[in-house]
């Protein structure tokens, strides 16, 4: 990026920061009425806290071949003792750029390319002033070699170089938004790109101040709502992009949420709320919303707390044998927003039921043995893990998790600040189990307080069919790892944490007769003709703009020289391929 375009996006983010207090209601959407509360305010529920499984630190990974273990109790990494990293049943795939923020996103446009998206910075402006520039704005990798990623792109709107925690990416229709934040709130620039046609140079859609305020996101998955989160105050915006070049706001809540994600309909969504008296998961019914009904009201159907609450940072829904629940997770502990909180109690991670929305239960908890209160207090002197309490942004906490699938996943990946990248076995929702780990080399910096720490606050993404993860570190970059000695349960598959999506462009070598010349081939999809071709010697064809959802089947008629056929079969069931069939009719 230019200098030039820098100073210009740093001038207009900082004159929002400067004039919001003061400036006219009366600008767009009410933009600088900070903590006004004017807009939809819903149907409040009842605070509960429901019976909860007891505390307890998941089962340890048991390390394969290869690996280079923590040396002390889970999730602890002492001074000195991941120079060159930690790893349990994981290997390095790639390693690119030097600095990290909150998300990492794999994405397959409708050309087949596959690339990553990852913010780089945690904090504008101060990165603004690292004198090294890949810690400005969202990188855009391609990842047609997962070892070798090349960035081809960065993405430098205002929203794009201090999104905080709200990028967000659609895979229904290759949108990337975010909103201008930071790690209280900031008015609210929204940036949308289109990556569906080549992710590698995602193209700008729309850039203006929508939202009130930005720190968080949500996407609904049908990818035409784009909500913004304030967190700091009672504020999310649903913003209407139906059509991304000219985005309008379709509800002003007067509601706090932190992250949220929406039901695959869009008539949920589950705000992870920090606020500082209880913290909380609130599941609210936004279906006037996603209904685009005038004047759309809003009410929460129930609001559920736990021991040990910290920040609640975000949530994700799923289903496992057809039964709903959601993934939540904890940022930080106790005392990071709250003075008066212990310290060592560590929010971290849980499993809770909704099959009864009104009344919500949680089934099971995701934590390490560091995050217990007593190994918390008495490893606090370990590089990175005094966090927040002593002016770092750090800890042995948890930040953000994912999961490969909404249907039936098995394994969430989680992002363990100091403790590095975490992944658990959740065949069983009731036992989750670590079956992995990696800690990135932790380098001293700026961003830790020049402690060689990890600082591992990226939501991961997933690559099932390499059994990949991708993530990234605050002081490292990006990161793409495998998952190695099996350890990747079988059953588990799907996609980057919405649905599993195969290529939309995908080539077939053509089977031969020995001794003979392809001279004409006729693709079928789904039992239309979508390609005729003549030739002398034709020997491989590529199909496009095929469908990356739902069932696919490809039937291919070769015809050879002699005038025999060679009749190929291909299916597939979302990513999962079927198995081929081969029909050799000769010709007499």
């Amino acid at each position: 990026m230019s200098k030039r375009h820098l100073v210009a996006a740093f001038l207009t983010l900082a004159t929002l920061a400067v004039l919001a207090p003061a400036a006219s209601a009366q600008m767009p959407n009410d933009l600088f009425a900070l903590g006004q509360g004017v807009g939809d305010t819903p149907d409040p529920a009842t605070i509960q806290k429901p019976p909860a499984p007891p505390f307890a630190a998941a089962p340890r990974a048991k390390c394969g071949p290869g690996a280079k273990p923590e040396p002390d109790i889970q999730g602890r990494v002492p001074a000195g003792s991941g120079a060159d990293g930690l790893q349990c049943n994981m290997a390095l795939v790639s390693h690119q750029g030097v600095s990290g923020g909150f998300k990492v996103f794999r994405y397959i446009d409708n050309a087949g390319h596959e690339c990553a998206f990852y913010d780089t910075a945690l904090v504008f402006p101060a990165n603004a002033f690292n004198l090294n520039a890949s810690s400005l704005g969202v990188a855009v990798l391609d990842m047609a070699n997962p070892a070798k990623p090349v960035q081809t792109d960065t993405l430098t709107e205002p929203a794009m170089l201090t999104p905080h925690e709200s990028v967000a990416l659609n895979e229904k229709r290759g949108l990337i938004a975010a909103v201008s934040g930071n790690p209280a709130t900031y008015p609210g620039w929204v940036s949308i790109y289109d990556a569906h046609a080549d992710c590698r140079h995602p193209v700008l859609q729309s850039s203006a101040p929508l939202a009130r305020l930005g720190h968080e996101s949500g996407f609904s998955e049908d990818g035409k709502t784009f909500y913004a989160t304030g967190t700091a105050y009672k504020s999310i915006t649903a913003i209407d992009v139906t059509d991304p070049k000219n985005p309008s706001v379709v509800w002003q809540g007067v509601e706090q949420s932190h992250g949220m994600s929406l039901s695959n309909d869009g008539n949920r969504a589950y705000l992870a709320n920090p606020d500082v008296q209880y913290g909380d998961m609130i599941v609210l019914d936004t279906s006037e919303i996603q209904a685009r009904k005038p004047n759309p009201h809003a009410r929460e159907v129930s609001a559920i707390t736990w021991d040990r609450v910290s920040i609640p940072q975000n949530t994700i829904p799923f289903t496992a044998n057809g039964k709903p629940y959601v993934l939540e997770f904890d940022e930080y502990n106790a005392s990071t927003l709250d003075p008066s909180g212990d310290p060592d109690m560590v929010g971290a991670g849980r499993i809770i039921d909704i099959s009864d929305e009104r009344k919500p239960k949680i089934v099971s908890n995701l934590r390490l043995q560091i995050n217990e209160p007593a190994a918390h207090k008495q490893f606090s002197g370990d590089p990175g893990a005094d966090g927040p309490a002593n002016g770092g942004g750090q800890g042995y906490a948890l930040h953000y998790c994912n999961i490969p699938t909404r249907v039936d996943p098995k394994i969430v990946a989680c992002s363990f600040i100091v403790s590095g990248l975490r992944l658990f076995d959740i065949s069983d929702l009731t036992k989750p189990k670590e079956i992995a780990y990696y800690v990135a080399p932790p380098q001293a910096k700026p961003e830790n307080q020049g402690q060689a720490s990890n600082y591992e606050m990226s939501q991961p993404a997933f690559i099932p069919e390499r059994k990949e993860i991708w993530f990234s570190d605050a002081t490292g970059g990006f990161y793409a790892v495998r998952v190695t000695n099996g350890a990747w349960p079988a059953n588990a598959t799907g996609g980057s944490g919405g649905p599993c999506l195969r290529p939309a462009k995908i080539g077939f070598k053509l089977h031969r007769i020995a001794g003979t010349r392809i001279v004409r081939v006729e693709a079928f999809v789904n039992g239309k003709r979508a390609l005729k071709r003549s030739g002398t010697d034709i020997r491989r064809i590529e199909l496009a703009g095929l469908t990356r959802t739902g069932k696919l089947n490809v039937r291919i008629v070769a015809t050879h020289n002699t005038g025999s056929k060679v009749i190929s079969t291909r299916s597939w069931d979302g990513c999962k391929k079927g198995k081929p069939t081969l029909q050799t009719v000769h010709h007499h």
